[in-house]
């Protein structure tokens, strides 16, 4: 059956005829006295967890495959047929290719920083001896690996600048192996720790340092911190801590931990949840010498955030939503840090909410958000004399601060406006052009505006949205709606390269700060959560229902776009209202909410949705999850649907098994409105690919909504 399956996609694809129907099982579950059917089981595969325990069913894996190479066959048909591809490849390939930096981190006056260069598929490390030496290649992953499927996932920089710790992954899996080099020769060392090893914080003089990796690599919730003696053999790597195996904690995150530069205290964190976290304060020394890991509690069992940084061994700045959803610092002295002792310096804004902070050598740098836009303030340690820092414009700015200098680089970009760099005297607020990348980008042909909209309870959200400045706002404009709406993760009008040949195009590009993101603080983030997530659901269907009030397009030409959690929200905006967009873009979604929790690294995300087998959480799970809500005859959109096949984050069973669905169910000429799905066996959440791929997969995108939406490129 499988090769029929996939004789037919290929020989059908060419004329947009109806892929093959896809056999459904009669997988029927029972929650609290509920049944509910799971027609296209089978596409778990292997690790359903039914099979737990089995031997391999390695028929099974081969059935798949076909299943998913026969989707792939008739996803390559139609979108290889949209008139433009090269056109919009050569374009893509143009804006990609140009130079992009980061912003340098200094350590013993030594500067490191990234740059990716032409056709690169990765990023490379560069290092300068000092601001104006000439500077030198030092790690390029692209001539080590030229398939272009090994990623540069992070790197640490020891606090001399002599050694940098970094962590490779292939093919998207994210399985992260620790390496160490020399700053000064390149050369590497023989140090080499696997497990996703990473988190990596150095003692003073390199010679040591603590790092966070699996127990096994099977097992997301076994994370484990370490120290590590440069020349050990990781067998001989002492435990500092580890996850909790049972209880309600066995399954977040787990453990992290950072060393102060002083190398004397350890800050040790565990999340408990999507929301919140354990902190405490160890005496490192101390437990080098000793073996015993003596916890001071800054705090534990409160339903809030808490992070620091700890300046010359003596004092901890620490942020914290606890008493104040919106943010605030407080100063503690390490000799006395019981919380009766703790001085707010930064209290909470009335109205903006604090993301975050940094220490510079005399300034504390602060972001704010303010009706969804970022500002960077300057105080002093008291969290007096604030005084913000000039921007460039309306756009995504971010300081990179280095605690013994008052010299800072500002990041900024903005939705027509490529990232740049600029270096600023943070004593003066001097700002100099650091890097500006040579985009071909006319920024004076876009608009870049900021909307308000009511959502269906009358709640106030955020909307960003770009175009070229002579298109008639008169609903003829194809338009693509972006939103994600979780996890406390805002959006901003930051550069995204890939959209502007459909800006160039005449298309219309927009951004929504849905509630579950971070745009007004902790309250926002909540309110689009567990019980609360249909208000994301809401707040985004407004947004295309005022995008179409307000004429910038129709509901024939308009195209919503999300991943990963993002995924689940055009999933879900999919199933609830399919008459009102013309194309949907899903990618490395969650869509199953009723059985996620069971694969991969899924039940960090349960504080966050809930849990199926808890009677309350089903109920609003139930009445959301995407899967579980596509009708047989509903005339459903084009969907185009990507997975990964090594994705460690987000099933790729999603993906499969709601293209199954919609296919069998949509009542849609599917010549006009195909459903596609594209699984790619080389890459995973959305890393892992080389450039080639990324052009590929960016124009698929694209060419998807310029074939639903009538726009030409």
């Amino acid at each position: 059956m499988n090769a029929m399956l996939a004789a037919a996609v290929v020989s059908g694809g060419c004329t947009g005829s109806p892929p093959p129907e896809t056999q459904a099982d009669g997988a029927v579950d029972n929650y609290h006295g509920e049944t509910v059917a799971d027609p296209y089981r089978w596409l778990e595969g292997n690790d359903a967890p039914e099979r737990a325990g089995a031997p391999r069913d390695t028929a099974l894996d081969t059935r798949i495959r076909t299943w998913s190479e026969a989707q792939n066959v008739r996803t390559r048909a139609v979108l290889d047929a949209v008139p433009g591809r090269a056109a919009l490849e050569t374009r893509l390939r143009e804006l990609y290719k140009t130079d992009s930096l980061s912003s340098p981190t200094v350590r013993g006056g030594r500067h490191f920083y990234f740059r990716r260069r032409g056709a690169e598929s990765n990023a490379v490390l560069f290092t300068r001896d000092s601001a104006s030496a000439p500077e030198r290649e030092l790690l390029n992953v692209n001539k080590l690996y030229p398939d272009g499927r090994t990623t540069l996932a992070w790197t640490s920089v020891s606090h001399e600048g002599t050694l940098v710790a970094f962590g490779l992954f292939k093919s998207g899996d994210e399985n992260t192996t620790l390496r160490v080099l020399d700053a000064a020769t390149g050369k590497w060392l023989p140090d080499t720790i696997s497990g996703k090893a990473g988190g990596v914080s150095w003692l003073p003089e390199a010679k040591a340092f603590i790092y966070r990796k699996l127990a096994d690599i099977k097992n997301p919730y076994s994370g484990q911190i370490f120290y590590h003696r440069l020349g050990d053999a990781p067998a001989a790597d002492r435990l500092i801590f580890e996850q909790y195996k049972t209880g309600p904690l066995a399954h977040t995150w787990g453990p992290s931990a950072r060393l102060d530069r002083t190398g004397r205290y350890l800050l040790l964190s565990y999340a408990t949840s999507t929301v919140g976290n354990d902190l405490w304060v160890c005496d490192f020394q101390d437990w080098l010498a000793t073996g015993k890991l003596k916890r001071t509690t800054i705090s534990e069992g409160v339903d809030a955030v808490f992070h620091g940084d700890i300046r010359d061994g003596k004092t901890l700045f620490l942020f914290t939503t606890d008493g104040a959803p919106r943010g605030r610092i407080f100063k503690i002295s390490l000799a006395s840090p019981q919380r009766s002792a703790w001085r707010e310096i930064v209290p909470q804004h009335p109205t903006a909410v604090l993301g975050g902070f940094s220490t510079a050598k005399d300034f504390l740098s602060l972001v704010w958000k303010e009706n969804a836009l970022r500002r960077i303030e300057l105080r002093d340690f008291e969290g007096g004399s604030p005084r913000t820092l000039e921007l460039p414009g309306i756009g995504s700015p971010g300081l990179a601060t280095d605690p013994e200098t008052n010299d800072a680089y500002l990041s900024f970009s903005s939705l027509n406006v490529p990232p740049s760099v600029y270096h600023v005297a943070l004593d003066t607020g001097k700002r100099s052009l650091y890097f500006r990348p040579a985009y071909a980008v006319e920024s004076d042909r876009f608009t870049v505006v900021q909307h308000f909209f009511r959502s269906k309870d009358g709640v106030r959200i955020p909307l960003f949205i770009a175009h070229r400045k002579d298109i008639k706002l008169d609903g003829s404009a194809p338009a693509v709606l972006y939103g994600y709406g979780g996890f406390g993760i805002g959006m901003s009008p930051a550069f995204v390269a890939g959209a502007l040949p459909w800006l160039e195009a005449g298309g219309v590009y927009a951004i929504a700060g849905l509630r579950g993101g971070d745009e007004f603080g902790e309250p926002w983030h909540r309110a689009g959560m567990l019980g609360q997530k249909q208000n994301v659901f809401d707040d985004f269907i407004a947004a295309a229902e005022w995008l179409v009030t307000e004429r910038y397009t129709t509901p024939a030409k308009l195209g919503i776009r999300g991943g990963s959690n993002g995924g689940l929200l055009t999933g879900a905006a999919l199933a609830q209202r399919p008459e009102l967009f013309g194309a949907v873009n899903v990618a490395v979604p969650l869509l199953d909410m009723l059985r996620y929790q069971h694969f991969l690294m899924a039940r960090y995300w349960v504080p966050e949705y809930g849990d199926s087998a808890r009677s309350a959480d089903y109920r609003w799970l139930r009445a959301y999850s995407p899967y579980h809500h596509i009708k047989d005859g509903v005339k459903y959109p084009a969907v185009f649907l990507e997975a990964g096949e090594n994705d460690a984050r987000v099933h790729p069973l999603h993906a499969r098994k709601m293209a199954a669905r919609l296919q069998h169910a949509t009542a849609s000429d599917p010549q006009k409105s195909p459903v596609l799905l594209w699984v790619d066996f080389d890459s995973g959440h959305g890393s892992g690919k080389s450039f080639e791929m990324q052009i590929r997969d960016t124009a698929d995108v694209w060419l998807f909504f310029a074939r639903q939406l009538g726009l030409k490129f």
